[in-house]
């Protein structure tokens, strides 16, 4: 299997992945935002149709989009009375540009299925550059401010009490989140990235008593998720994407499981 360059790409970027949306992933379940990682991955998809009609990467109109949505999306739904149906409207609206975007770029059917579904030999050797060096920035802009991020995302009125600037650690959060989703979209695709910014965290909080082993245990959910996945596509021919869509599914559902067990014993 590592014989095929495309397939050892695919290895090294789905790790730097998985990585970053394992640690990224506790504090979006921990700060209710499974919803909004899930809007902005069509964000990204709208982002990413606009960048093939511009003629450029798809990643970087994911960067793009995503970041800009996920700073006034993030701000509307801290605001708004209604946030559930004004963030629908809101991904209803670009899932229509992501459409229109591709429509009047000429691109057919199968690249729009890529941008949605991803796909594994789309990844070269300069996109693997690109996303461990994204990785890497996601990763640093967590550790800088991981202390206040999470004292925010597990107390967040003990951190308004103790003086913490909550709205800046918030912004910089939604920052590390729209660029996990646009690196995550490389191989899961831009309509299930949200599945490793979920899934993994949602069954490590089963699994890990402190905010470190949770982030472990994330990092390793989804890191067996994509390489299963990756491994399983190679051998049968089948999308990656429901390969590591089933294996974090079924992971989670043994934990959950399991802990009710538990509790009910």
């Amino acid at each position: 299997m590592f014989q095929f360059e495309f397939m050892r790409y695919a290895f090294l970027a789905s790790t730097f992945i998985a990585i970053t949306c394992g640690v990224v992933g506790v504090y979006v379940v921990a700060r209710k935002f499974s919803f909004l990682a899930h809007t902005l991955s069509e964000i990204g998809f709208s982002g990413a149709a606009f960048a093939v009609f511009l003629g450029i990467a798809p990643l970087w109109g994911m960067l793009l989009f995503t970041l800009l949505g996920s700073i006034s999306v993030g701000e509307l739904s801290m605001r708004s009375d209604q946030k559930e149906s004004a963030i629908s409207a809101i991904s209803a609206l670009f899932i229509g540009l992501g459409v229109l975007f591709l429509a009047i770029s000429g691109s057919n059917s199968r690249y729009a299925t890529n941008i949605l579904f991803g796909s594994i030999i789309g990844v070269d050797r300069q996109g693997v550059i690109q996303l461990v060096i994204l990785s890497i920035v996601v990763l640093l802009l967590i550790i800088l401010v991981q202390k206040q991020l999470n004292f925010d995302s597990f107390d967040h009125i003990g951190a308004l009490s103790h003086g913490i600037k909550t709205g800046l650690i918030g912004v910089i959060f939604l920052v590390a989140l729209a660029m996990s989703v646009s690196i995550g979209s490389q191989i899961v695709g831009s309509l299930l990235v949200f599945i490793l910014l979920t899934l993994p965290s949602s069954t490590a909080r089963y699994l890990g008593r402190t905010i470190p082993a949770m982030i472990v245990w994330s990092v390793l959910i989804a890191l067996l998720g994509v390489w299963a996945g990756l491994y399983l596509g190679f051998i049968t021919n089948c999308p990656v994407t429901f390969f590591i869509s089933l294996i974090e599914v079924a992971i989670y559902l043994v934990a959950y499981f399991v802990h009710v067990i538990r509790h009910k014993l």
